[in-house]
């Protein structure tokens, strides 16, 4: 392995695991794209001016007496179909109707009761009616009696059962979303072209030629179950993977797969293949999480342009530490993921503060993990992008050069995020 080291490598996102931030061409054409899996939507009673909520957060009844709205007061939605819908409350219980009619959100998996149709106003699509299971509408009888057995129709403030609908928060648009909101034919049909031209041999032969000798490709835990694997996720990854090895030897290249989406989720971010954005992997999922990383291994572990498999990416799960991957463990890389983006304090850092923190902090923290007798070190995720507004090209090359300086220092190396992005400083290519 050690001829092959460090590594200067791209990450091939978006290619494996969809992420509409980088190329949002994918989703176009879903109906109704604005109610996608993991929406977050408030509801607010026009008769009596007040939002709905899940009593306690949940276990218990809806009702519709909040002046204003929060955690409770907001439903994330599990789409069923363009116009039918899960609402999950904060606690993760379901909206449903119970034998009363009455609206309670108590079960914690959906079923035919806690299905609800979304009906909008052609001309005003954030006022709402919401059909139960019924086939009768959920009205507001009073601020704590909220019932499913409402037939009359109508649009007008005075009516129990409008609505006035608000997305609020992240919009998850991620594989989960993509192929659930196309559906199954589509989904395939948009997925296989999408493989075969985002990422292709002559990308690798690119890449090659431009002095780098390794790729990070993120999959999702769906692959194990190609070419039919579990709705709503579509098969062809897993040729398309068997493509990338194939074009790795005729280049030259070694090649990191990386476990991006584990089943359940392991951070709730898009990229992990969440369906409402909570992380819900724990325990539980452990033994699937681990079936699949043993799929990968029996299927590449002898080709020879494997050199690692990324066990979880970005796991915020409990009990996932660095003590723990350290101990007692061989061939490890840690792998450190390096943005100089997403919080406040980096908004408020100037070029030169940006070169130096890399000089100075990131410097300090890749060394401590850089040991002699200790793991590898990778920082497997970085960009040249960054908050400083009206920076020159000069300076962007400056900040560049300064993580090519210090990144150079891991033992392993280092892959950028990502090959092909819309956004230019994200592109690699």
């Amino acid at each position: 392995m050690a001829q092959n080291l460090p590594l200067k490598a791209v990450n091939l996102g978006n290619w494996l695991v969809a992420e509409m931030w980088m190329e949002p061409s994918l989703f176009d054409g879903i109906p109704n794209n604005d109610l996608l899996d993991g929406t977050q939507i408030q509801l607010k009673s026009t008769k009596v001016n007040r939002y709905l909520t899940a009593e306690n957060g949940g276990g218990s009844i809806v009702v519709a007496n909040r002046e204003s709205a929060d955690d409770w007061e907001t439903f994330r939605l599990w789409r069923i179909s363009e116009n039918t819908f899960n609402l999950r409350v904060f606690n993760k219980q379901f909206v449903q109707k119970d034998q009363n009619a009455r609206a309670v959100a108590v079960n914690n998996v959906p079923g035919g009761w806690e299905t609800f149709e979304i009906e909008r106003k052609a001309d005003d699509r954030n006022r709402v009616h919401i059909k139960a299971s019924n086939g009768l509408y959920i009205q507001v009888k009073s601020d704590t009696v909220v019932t499913a057995d409402y037939s009359g129709l109508g649009w007008e403030d005075s009516s129990p059962s409008v609505f006035i609908m608000t997305s609020v928060r992240n919009k998850l648009h991620g594989e989960y979303q993509l192929t659930n909101g196309l559906g199954p034919d589509r989904a395939r049909q948009v997925l296989q072209e999408h493989r075969n031209t985002y990422i292709t041999e002559e990308d690798f032969r690119f890449i090659s030629s431009n002095g780098l000798n390794a790729v990070r490709i993120p999959v999702g835990w769906w692959i194990a179950f190609d070419p039919n694997p579990p709705k709503p996720f579509v098969g062809g990854s897993l040729p398309a993977l068997d493509n990338a090895f194939s074009w790795a030897q005729k280049y030259g290249m070694k090649v990191i797969i990386d476990l991006h989406a584990a089943q359940g989720s392991q951070n709730g971010w898009e990229h992990s293949g969440t369906r409402d954005g909570y992380q819900e992997w724990g325990d539980a999922q452990i033994s699937d999480t681990v079936a699949v990383i043993d799929f990968l291994a029996k299927r590449y572990a002898n080709h020879p342009r494997l050199i690692a498999i990324e066990l979880l990416n970005e796991p915020l799960a409990p009990g996932v530490n660095l003590d723990t991957l350290k101990s007692g463990l061989h061939h490890v890389v840690i792998d450190e993921h390096y943005y100089n983006l997403f919080t406040e304090h980096f908004k408020s850092l100037n070029v030169q503060q940006h070169i130096d923190f890399i000089y100075n902090q990131r410097s300090s923290n890749l060394g401590a993990k850089t040991t002699s007798n200790g793991p590898l070190s990778f920082v497997g995720e970085w960009t040249a992008e960054w908050d400083v507004q009206g920076a020159t090209m000069q300076d962007y090359q400056r900040f560049a050069k300064a993580m090519l300086d210090v990144y150079g220092r891991a033992t392993f190396g280092w892959a950028y995020w990502s090959y092909k992005n819309q956004y230019n400083h994200w592109s690699l290519k």
